[in-house]
């Protein structure tokens, strides 16, 4: 008899053994209605690997009576959708075709355009599926055409009950009753990071290597530690993750949550992208913390600096301190306000002449710039003079509106006090 791999062995056969995916497989789920009224859509499945994308193509197949054909897009070309297209009308598909196209994102547009004619007329029936923004990854005739549906991340709660079948169809398999220590079971379904298929292959190889004791099979926690270590990280430079992951930096420090961004500043390290974490870091330090603190800069880029002096594994612990310092280090926008309001009266035209006052003074001028009517401000009291400097078009605008922070607001009442209140808004 063939070998046969726990993970295919285990598939789900209905959706109600499908892992996860209440939200759209549940009792009331819109995807799980619309499979079940026999109807069926274009569709494109969009979500992480392993989380039963494939499995319910699948499923709809066998519940359509439809013939069901699968492409790879990594390795498929047009010539394998013509040859598809062949059977068509034909004893071997009367009614049409369902094409299950995995990784539909590694698709050109011209290959990805080839589907359209026969998507129009239902000879194919299409379910895509990508673990990239059908947004942005699938051509937007297809996308169109189709009716999009997300595959969470499964949880481990939800992976636990595949684990127990997996156990189950093992100790058959093998003729031996399992015995397993307390923990493998939850590790197992931890470190899968919601990818069944990969806890299955931990599961199988587990058990194929586990020792026979006394007529049973025994697994240890230690065993399953090894099988699966660091098989819950998700994490491609290109994809999805890579941007979610970035942005949960980011935003954890700028929401002051330190734990939140130490945990995320970590999933980066662990995947060997101190690069990224370091333009967050100091991205977050102008753009979040800013006036309110302005020494945050000087500090972060030296523990930038000593980060890329170690490399990684020591990197982690002056990247860490910058991290600590932002989330927790007062908070202003006014700067990133202040420069996108300026950019966007330039992008709109708003520009002018520049003063005559301003204007630059070449060197071989004599007595310009007198003649300009430029004031010099440190020739006044508390080096100030009022004086125009942006063009008359502008003349009154402010772009930069202090923060209320202390710093800011110790800043806004000093030149309150020498301008005499010219500086209010």
């Amino acid at each position: 008899m063939a070998y046969r791999p726990l993970a295919d062995e285990i598939r789900p056969q209905t959706l109600d053994e499908v892992v996860g995916q209440k939200h759209i497989l549940g009792p009331d789920g819109l995807l799980r209605r619309i499979i079940e009224g026999g109807t069926i859509p274009n569709l494109i499945f969009y979500g992480p690997s392993g989380t039963g994308k494939t499995t319910v193509a699948n499923i709809i197949a066998k519940k359509t009576n439809r013939p069901l054909h699968r492409l790879n897009a990594t390795t498929a070309s047009i010539a394998d959708i013509k040859e598809i297209m062949a059977d068509i009308g034909t004893l071997m598909a009367p009614e049409g075709v369902l094409l299950y196209l995995d990784e539909i994102q590694y698709f050109n547009k011209k290959q990805q355009q080839s589907l359209l004619e026969f998507m129009e007329d239902g000879r194919i029936t299409l379910i895509a599926s990508t673990t990239e923004n059908p947004f942005f990854a699938v051509f937007g005739a297809v996308l169109s055409r189709s009716t999009v549906f997300e595959f969470k991340q499964i949880t481990a709660e939800d992976a636990l009950p595949a684990i127990d079948r997996g156990i189950a169809i093992m100790e058959k398999r093998l003729a031996v009753q399992v015995e397993c220590e307390d923990g493998v079971r939850e590790h197992l379904a931890w470190a899968c990071g919601g990818d069944i298929r990969k806890a299955m292959n931990a599961l199988e190889l587990l058990l194929n290597a586990g020792r026979r004791d006394k007529g049973k099979l025994r697994v240890t926690l230690e065993d399953a530690q090894t099988v699966a270590q660091r098989s819950a990280m998700r994490y491609d430079r290109e994809g999805d993750a890579h941007f979610d992951i970035a942005s949960a930096l980011m935003k954890s420090m700028r929401g002051s949550d330190p734990d939140a961004a130490l945990h995320y500043l970590a999933r980066l390290l662990e995947a060997g992208d101190m690069i990224t974490a370091i333009r967050r870091i100091l991205c977050s330090a102008s753009e979040d913390v800013g006036l309110a603190y302005p020494q945050a800069a000087f500090i972060v880029k030296a523990c930038v600096d000593s980060a890329l002096q170690l490399g990684l594994p020591e990197a982690k612990l002056p990247l860490a301190q910058a991290v600590i310092l932002l989330a927790t280090s007062p908070k202003s926008n006014s700067a990133c306000m202040a420069i996108d309001r300026a950019m966007a009266d330039v992008r709109a035209g708003k520009a002018g002449d520049i003063p005559r006052e301003l204007q630059n003074v070449h060197a071989d001028s004599k007595g310009m710039e007198r003649e300009q009517g430029y004031k010099y401000p440190h020739n006044f009291a508390h080096h100030w003079v009022e004086q125009q400097y942006l063009p008359n078009e502008l003349k009154g605008v402010h772009y930069y509106q202090y923060g209320d922070n202390k710093n800011e607001q110790a800043a806004r009442h000093y030149w309150d006090a020498i301008k005499g209140g010219a500086g209010k808004e």
